[in-house]
């Protein structure tokens, strides 16, 4: 059986890395007044940073459409006899849904798609460990078995400077919890039941940072073996000081470096930083 990996640019799995791992990519859209751009394809997050800070209102965003997804499935079907597609939270965006919708519409090929009930470089990790199941010649049964057995110790916290933008988009659940105290707080949010949800309520920068890593830490220590992500909106600094201090402790574990693009961007804005990890 040929088997076929797909996902959603809110991935951000580099162009490089997807080419190279036969990757396959539906764009998510974020959109400037009457400017659409997808992202990963029409712009770059750095020029949508930029772009961003010049413009007033808030930008939107969409998932892809079905008969975008739907032309996707029928191209693959050409050539794979199945797809393992991975995609964002089904709790902040309708992609892992209407990708489920399309592939009921495209006969030739076997559709297996998975609620990675995260998103960014935390998705990638279940989309590289896929592919390589995948050139094992692992069936679409053990590699989505193997998913959700990673899910159970995938963790993803951030930190953002202003929840704004994900209290307007209203991708910020439980905002009760935190408003009337958002200029004395830093959150850590998290994922929960597919949502963005406050974690837990930390005084300034440096200390809810400070939380983050040490539960990263706690789980280095009780596994020894994890794959780790720090995650930057257009402070790559930030991160890679992250990810030294993390290597000078940890040096034998694997980590990497990614960022918020446009659509999450939007969201967290500028200045936001996550950890992402799971054990081997």
């Amino acid at each position: 059986m040929k088997i076929a990996v797909m996902t959603d640019s809110t991935s951000y799995i580099p162009v490089k890395l997807r080419e190279k791992l036969n990757i396959h990519m539906v764009p998510l859209s974020v959109m400037f007044g009457d400017e659409t751009y997808q992202e990963e394809i029409d712009i770059t997050a750095g020029e949508f940073y930029e772009k961003m800070r010049e413009y007033k209102s808030l930008p939107t965003t969409s998932q892809p459409s079905i008969g975008y997804v739907t032309k996707k499935l029928e191209q693959l079907a050409e050539d794979y006899d199945a797809v393992i597609s991975v995609h964002l939270s089904s709790g902040i965006s309708g992609t892992y849904n209407a990708v489920v919708s399309a592939g009921e519409m495209v006969d030739g090929i076997d559709l297996y798609a998975f609620d990675s009930e995260s998103s960014c470089y935390v998705q990638a990790f279940y989309i590289i460990e896929a592919v390589e199941m995948a050139k094992q010649n692992k069936t679409p049964e053990e590699i989505m078995a193997r998913l959700n057995e990673m899910k159970q110790t995938m963790r993803a916290y951030f930190m953002v400077d202003d929840l704004t933008n994900l209290m307007r988009g209203g991708r910020l659940s439980n905002a009760q919890a935190i408003v009337g105290s958002l200029l004395q707080v830093k959150p850590i949010l998290h994922f929960a039941d597919k949502k963005i949800v406050p974690f837990e309520k930390i005084r300034t920068r440096k200390k809810a940072l400070n939380r983050i890593i040490g539960m990263l830490e706690e789980d280095a220590i009780a596994a020894k073996e994890l794959k780790v992500c720090f995650i930057h909106g257009n402070n790559e600094q930030a991160a890679k000081e992250l990810e030294a201090e993390f290597n000078e402790k940890y040096p034998t574990i694997e980590t990497t470096i990614s960022y918020f693009g446009p659509v999450i961007g939007t969201h967290l804005g500028e200045g936001a930083i996550g950890v992402g990890w799971y054990v081997k």
